[in-house]
């Protein structure tokens, strides 16, 4: 009955977000990241057998009858974004009740990791990333100008000699920057896990990265559209500055790992005196 109860509440919404959101550039990750957040639930959940203890009734309840009650009247107000946030919630408030804290303490990433998979709010895209998308873009043109191109910008709009971009489009790859953030902290936690040190440091670096490979982006759909054509650049094109935009992240993440463990393997000399 717990699990029939479950499914009927997380299926509609789901399903929902999949037609909605993973079938498009800007959710395209959601399924890779629940399928590789299950794994990785399962695996730390394994090994962390033991840990189980009930949760406070009172507050499990209270936390349940809540999300419950924001699921049932976002679904009426047709909010799906902060539907599926209420589902999440009472998903976890319900396995809060079932295995207690301890537990939900042992698998927090995954917990974590595993809401990348839901569509944020529009609203809450826009407000992060207009200034990030704002900042490549003025980065670019002051790159390419400074090479000699004849480029110039005005608020989010590029002109590189007879042609214009929005950055809206030319930088939809903005977009990825949940998607790079999220693949960034998996493949941090897999390598990391146990070194705390480790894992704080490359996890703050996972957003800077991710906006080093749309910056990337951009100057490469820019140069395109300059000396193809913008029907190119934004055809086929466009989606290979993608696929260089996933490259350039996970070559920058590798480099700064092997980095950081060259620097903390290197071991101080030690000078005897006498």
């Amino acid at each position: 009955m717990l699990i029939l109860g479950m499914l009927a509440m997380v299926l509609p919404p789901m399903i929902l977000v999949a037609q909605n959101n993973w079938s498009t550039e800007q959710g395209g990750h959601g399924p890779i990241v629940l399928a590789t957040g299950l794994w990785l639930l399962a695996r730390e959940y394994r090994s962390s057998r033991g840990l189980e203890e009930r949760g406070n009734l009172l507050l499990g309840l209270v936390a349940l009858a809540l999300f419950l009650a924001a699921f049932i009247v976002l679904g009426i107000t047709g909010i799906l974004e902060l539907q599926v946030v209420a589902m999440y919630g009472a998903l976890i408030a319900g396995a809060y009740l079932l295995v207690g804290a301890r537990m939900l303490r042992a698998v927090w990433f995954p917990i974590f990791y595993m809401a990348f998979a839901l569509p944020p709010p529009d609203t809450v895209v826009a407000t992060l990333t207009n200034p990030v998308k704002i900042a490549i873009s003025q980065g670019a043109v002051s790159l390419l100008h400074a090479f000699g191109y004849p480029v110039g910008s005005s608020g989010v709009v590029i002109q590189i000699a007879q042609y214009e971009l929005f950055v809206a489009a030319a930088c939809s790859g903005l977009n990825s920057l949940i998607t790079l953030s999220a693949i960034g902290l998996f493949y941090v936690y897999l390598r990391h896990r146990s070194d705390t040190r480790a894992l704080i440091l490359m996890s703050l670096l996972v957003v800077p990265v991710a906006i080093l490979a749309n910056f990337i982006r951009v100057l490469i759909l820019i140069l395109l559209t300059y000396y193809v054509s913008e029907a190119a650049a934004q055809g086929f094109l466009h989606d290979f500055a993608g696929i260089v935009t996933f490259a350039a992240a996970l070559g920058t993440m590798m480099a700064l790992e092997a980095l950081y463990s060259r620097v903390t393997a290197r071991k101080p000399e030690v000078v005897l005196h006498g």
